[in-house]
């Protein structure tokens, strides 16, 4: 796997640091070092990541099996070997569930379930506002959306390195998962349109928030596990949010609501 673009390099190896099996996988190629390069060569070198000088020419051929977006690589690109899903933050979700139940937190906690989100850029996007506003987990489903966290380039590079923090779980059925999270005590919120208007109501301690595609919205079943339907009120011509904007806004308010 390899990955370009500054914030999701320097994130990735900051996940590295004691972890030592990690970072034995990782190796920073660079070219000439500016001065984000050379904070991001300290941060690998002193958490035992290898780092190879070359030149540009050689970064373009690396970066051709990058998608398109991310193959303006600055100068900068980190390999990490292994195919296996071996980030920190993949968590197993009945492991999440069970130590959350033990730990009977105080504090708020939010989950966010996404339901059939195919872009990697939107969940690149959500996973970064996740970071921003504490969301605890955020779960993808196994089939019908963008999953693979640990190796896809666009989640990490659209999440600025939060694909590396925020706990993110991969799950074989969300209807399941949020009737196994209701239990637990959470209250499901729904984000779609004619729903309560987010100034009209309160988040829950334990929230989850569920975001459907932009096309169907959320499934019939998952949308029957919701106790409510929450929506944002906006003013503009065309007809909605892009989900990872809508996320953004929701996953603030229930921060906001916190403080």
């Amino acid at each position: 796997m390899l990955l370009s673009g500054f914030h999701a390099v320097e994130e990735r190896v900051r996940a590295a640091e004691g972890n030592p099996e990690a970072a034995s996988k990782m190796k920073v190629y660079f070219s000439k070092p500016g001065p984000r390069t050379k904070k991001i060569l300290e941060l690998a070198k002193a958490a035992g990541v290898q780092c190879q000088q070359t030149d540009g020419k050689a970064l373009d051929k690396m970066a051709l099996s990058l998608s398109e977006g991310a193959r303006e690589h600055r100068g900068l690109i980190l390999e990490i070997q292994g195919s296996e899903k071996s980030g920190g933050n993949i968590v197993d979700f009945d492991v999440w569930l069970e130590r959350f139940k033990a730990a009977k937190e105080e504090k708020r906690t939010t989950v966010v379930l996404l339901d059939s989100v195919t872009d990697p850029h939107n969940v690149g996007a959500i996973l970064r506002s996740a970071d921003q506003f504490g969301a605890a987990l955020v779960v993808l489903p196994e089939r019908r959306g963008a999953n693979d966290v640990a190796q896809n380039e666009v989640i990490a590079r659209s999440s600025a390195g939060a694909s590396s923090w925020v706990p993110v779980s991969v799950v074989s059925n969300l209807v399941r998962t949020a009737q196994l999270l209701k239990e637990a005590g959470f209250w499901i919120y729904g984000a779609d349109a004619g729903g309560v208007k987010i100034q009209d109501g309160t988040f829950s301690k334990n929230s989850v928030l569920v975001m459907g595609s932009e096309g169907n919205g959320i499934a019939r079943l998952l949308r029957e596990e919701c106790d409510t339907i929450v929506s944002i009120p906006t003013c503009g011509r065309i007809d909605s949010l892009n989900v990872s904007v809508a996320a953004g806004v929701l996953l603030y308010e229930i921060y906001r609501q916190a403080q």
